[in-house]
């Protein structure tokens, strides 16, 4: 156990953190499933645009990797462009 009151603190804020973390990369998820699911091009071509934003958000918090950021947005681009 922690004994200093920073140490306490930190413990509290990285749990608070990792549960942030968890929600947004679980969301981000979420919505790329979504978009492999869908048939119509339309509806892709504005998915995808959420879903690029939540992934460049995932990667400038460094939740996810920047290299799989870009793999995962180029993949959903050609997916969205094959339709």
């Amino acid at each position: 156990m922690a004994n200093h009151k920073s140490a306490l603190k930190r413990i509290r804020s990285n749990e608070a953190k990792r549960l942030r973390n968890k929600y947004q990369h679980k969301t981000a998820r979420t919505f790329i499933k979504r978009l492999k699911n869908t048939t119509d091009k339309k509806q892709g071509e504005e998915l995808l645009i959420q879903v690029i934003s939540m992934i460049d958000k995932l990667a400038k918090k460094n939740i996810i990797h920047n290299n799989k950021a870009g793999n995962l947005k180029s993949k959903l681009t050609k997916y969205v462009a094959s339709l």
